[in-house]
């Protein structure tokens, strides 16, 4: 039980560190939007969002790692990792959730990528109101883990 314990830790603390992510980068999106045409805030701004893409798609990765060693760790070893999510509904819903963002953070990456490459960002009221979208897939997500509805 020790080690699913720590395997757990381990999952919820790089979800935070994804999701951290996940509501920064349309915010630097925002930044970049009202930046004007001013270079030097622009690249700098750009070259924070990069470094945060690439650390939250790492965190994203060992999250995952994490996730998938609950879920199935019981089958490499044994009791210390107990078959806790055999069943349940709910997990279907919140894994469709967790690719709902991913998709989100992929396509927040793109729009970045764009800018590095002159393509121009939507205006920075449509970046906030997007910027809040992920705001309800993580009540969801939280809900779903802690209920177990179904």
């Amino acid at each position: 039980m020790n080690a699913y314990l720590w395997t757990k830790t381990f999952h919820v603390v790089f979800v935070i560190a994804w999701m951290a992510s996940v509501f920064y980068l349309p915010r630097i999106l925002v930044n970049i939007a009202e930046a004007g045409h001013e270079p030097a805030v622009r690249a700098r701004l750009v070259l924070m969002g990069r470094k945060l893409y690439r650390f939250g798609h790492v965190m994203f990765g060992i999250a995952f790692l994490c996730g998938l060693l609950m879920w199935q760790g019981y089958r490499l070893f044994g009791d210390a990792l107990p078959q806790m999510f055999a069943v349940g509904g709910w997990l279907h819903v919140k894994l469709t959730l967790v690719v709902v963002l991913l998709v989100y953070f992929i396509f927040t990456g793109r729009w970045l990528k764009g800018v590095d490459k002159g393509r121009a960002l939507p205006s920075s009221r449509t970046l906030r109101l997007f910027n809040e979208l992920p705001l309800l897939a993580l009540i969801a997500i939280v809900w779903l883990v802690l209920a177990k509805p179904f």
